[in-house]
């Protein structure tokens, strides 16, 4: 996979979190899925169905004319899009989890992804952390369809 290089946008504290609620989306830069990424991921996971992981049989087949990434793959990007998007000044941060996901659209192999991250809620939560929700659109280059939308949960402490 591949990705690009701007800088990410930095927050020094929980009051900067907390004016992102309600404002536009930060966005991510694309990156590329590619056939060796999904190879690697089937091999990590476990899942070698042919749509994933025979590109030749997925176009004569398949009804998305190729190899498809995972629906997990894709969602596995979101905390390294995130990381590369949003600088948060912290001791540490941890993935909460998820809330809700959804897989609106196939990833082809070969397309370009990005994420749009807008800020839902940020709650204090014990030992001087906040809670984060953002909610998560994934999308694939040229189509206005989304290829993810899921609801995710950071906790950072300051």
């Amino acid at each position: 996979m591949s990705t690009g290089s701007a800088l990410p946008a930095a927050f020094h504290d929980a009051a900067a979190l907390r004016a992102l609620v309600g404002g536009p989306p930060l966005v991510s830069d694309w990156v590329t899925i590619d056939q060796p990424s999904v190879d690697r991921f089937a091999e990590a996971t476990g899942d070698q169905q042919w749509i994933h992981v025979d590109p030749e049989r997925a176009q004569r087949e398949s009804p998305f004319g190729g190899a498809v990434a995972h629906g997990f793959l894709t969602l596995s990007l979101i905390p390294a899009l995130l990381q590369r998007t949003v600088r948060i000044e912290q001791r540490m941060a941890v993935n909460y989890g998820l809330n809700r996901v959804r897989f609106t659209s196939p990833v082809l192999v070969g397309s370009q992804l990005r994420a749009l991250f807008a800020v839902a809620s940020v709650a204090e939560v014990d030992n001087a952390g906040v809670q984060v929700v953002w909610n998560v659109t994934v999308e694939r280059q040229g189509d206005n369809r989304p290829v993810c939308i899921a609801e995710f949960i950071t906790r950072h402490y300051f």
